[in-house]
């Protein structure tokens, strides 16, 4: 299995070059598994795989493409570091005796 996700779609567009690239409600998704990062069975969601579209791209495709692309949150957020989201990390404050 490949650690970086890939795109799974709700619907898809082909650009000029005759390539599938995804549109609409747009997931994380590693190949080899049956869902998503956010937990949607691929089958019974009805989301097509677009295994040759990293997640990274998405993410850049949803801020200047032409299509309607529609990042999920959940996604998004297994994605992105917790640094980068603004989160603290963890610290015990009171050691248990």
């Amino acid at each position: 299995m490949s650690s970086q996700p890939c795109v799974a779609a709700s619907s898809q567009w082909v650009d000029e070059d005759g390539v599938r690239q995804p549109s609409g409600d747009v997931h994380a998704w590693t190949p080899g598994t049956n869902q998503t990062l956010c937990g949607l069975a691929l089958s019974r969601s009805r989301l097509g795989r677009f295994r040759h579209v990293p997640w990274a791209d998405a993410v850049w495709l949803s801020q200047t493409a032409e299509q309607v692309v529609a990042l999920c949150p959940r996604c998004v957020a297994a994605t992105t570091p917790r640094a980068e989201r603004g989160g603290r990390r963890w610290t015990r404050v009171r050691p248990r005796p």
